[in-house]
């Protein structure tokens, strides 16, 4: 992820306005700093130049993108991983493994490594209060970006993200899957055409129990990691200053200071594809409640809902990682409903229904010719990698990505206002002209 830096020299590569943000305990808007720096110059890739890539932050989520890489490497030759970046040894060297990368492209400063003239895009797998450092330095070098969800810590730094993409020309993809799934797709174009009228609210959400596995994000803490192998001020970083945890490490989704829990982990998996579909837009407004009832070893709550309301419609989220039957994803109209998926996680349904109200039901059948419809989808598949092959393609025909940075940033918006809701015990209100929070 990155090196030990001094405060000064933190300052100057970050922004102010980015430890400001990340300093706080709430992920809340942030006001902008520095100006943006003229766009680094980057390759012009042909259509049949390879894609250099390099990996910053090499544990969980990034495993399966590395290995997807290499194994697309080995199969069309098109893309190839040529450098690698953790703080953690061990993560470090098993990310040179898997890519096959030689030692003096395995980097401990993130810096050196996006900076490389050999790096066209940079995929960054790095906690969510490194998301925005990391990414900003590797769009200011001129490389593309696939960033893991959420996009950042703060709505703030979405958005200064989102306007530097804008004035750049860069390609960034936010890393939520479910943006490229065919059902999504298909849903917009049922919306689009009118066939159950105007939306005026979804409902969504995740269902897992994880208990009796040893709880959510409960991941391994490797008995040999220690502070001689282990960079813990670079893990850190610009977040609150602790004593070396390696369950701070390990586990960080559970923890305030380097996560927002189900809202950044889990929800926005459900708040891009629905803004995709129903029109890309502010909140204007975000509630959120919940608490922690079973899974007492951490501070996000275990179980978790947010109210979302926008100009003419709300989205409804739910999730409970302690009971495992996920709510269905339904995209409810003025004269209809669109079933997407039974369940909001799997997506393993092969159809979507679409099913008119009862008054409208004439006027479907003489638009249609069906009481109902079924529309044949694609399911999901693990092991697929649809998102990032949409990544690769937009980085070679710099045509805009499924989940850009404006799609990503608006989405944002809407996460962070539901943990800032929750923590502030508040409805938050976003400002039309400025997306403040008040």
């Amino acid at each position: 992820m990155t090196q030990p830096t001094s405060r000064r020299d933190f300052f100057r590569t970050v922004g102010v306005g980015a430890v400001a943000a990340a300093g706080t305990a709430a992920i809340v808007p942030t006001a902008s700093a520095r100006p943006a720096p003229a766009p680094a110059k980057s390759r012009v890739i042909g259509a049949n130049d390879r894609i250099n890539v390099g990996f910053v932050g090499c544990g969980g989520r990034m495993n399966t993108h590395i290995t997807h890489i290499v194994g697309r490497h080995k199969g069309k030759a098109d893309v190839q991983a040529i450098a690698v970046n953790d703080i953690w040894e061990t993560r470090k060297q098993a990310a040179r493994e898997k890519t096959g990368v030689d030692a003096a492209a395995v980097h401990h400063d993130y810096r050196e490594l996006v900076t490389r003239p050999d790096i066209d895009a940079v995929v960054i797998g790095s906690p969510d209060h490194w998301h925005f450092a990391h990414a900003m330095a590797a769009l200011e070098a001129g490389k593309d970006v696939y960033l893991e969800k959420p996009m950042t810590y703060t709505a703030d730094e979405a958005r200064r993200i989102a306007e530097y993409v804008k004035s750049s020309g860069r390609i960034l993809q936010v890393g939520s899957q479910y943006t490229s799934l065919d059902h999504f797709h298909k849903a917009r174009k049922v919306v689009e055409d009118g066939l159950i009228g105007q939306v005026v609210w979804t409902s969504g959400g995740f269902g897992r129990n994880s208990t009796k596995r040893g709880n959510e994000w409960n991941y391994r803490i490797d008995p040999d990691a220690n502070e001689s192998n282990l960079d813990w001020k670079a893990f850190i970083g610009n977040a609150p200053k602790r004593d070396f945890d390696p369950a701070r490490y390990f586990r960080w989704r559970k923890y305030w200071d380097y996560s927002g829990g189900i809202a950044t982990d889990l929800f926005y998996h459900t708040v891009s594809p629905l803004l995709m579909t129903v029109g890309p837009e502010f909140p204007v407004r975000v509630s959120a409640s919940g608490g922690i009832y079973i899974q007492k070893d951490r501070e996000v709550p275990d179980t978790f809902f947010m109210n979302v309301d926008y100009p003419s419609w709300t989205m409804q989220l739910a999730c409970s990682v302690t009971s495992g039957k996920g709510a269905p994803l339904i995209i409810h109209g003025s004269e209809g409903t669109l079933i997407v998926a039974e369940d909001s996680e799997a997506f393993n349904n092969t159809e979507m229904v679409v099913v008119p109200d009862r008054d409208y039901k004439d006027d479907f059948v003489k638009k249609t010719g069906k009481e109902e419809m079924r529309i044949a989808v694609q399911p999901f598949v693990r092991g697929e990698h649809p998102h990032m092959d949409n990544f690769l393609d937009s980085v070679r025909s710099r045509e805009k990505p499924n989940l850009d940075a404006e799609l990503g940033y608006k989405a944002m918006t809407a996460i962070a206002g539901g943990v800032t809701a929750y923590r502030k015990n508040k409805v938050v209100v976003v400002d039309p002209r400025s997306q403040k929070f008040t």
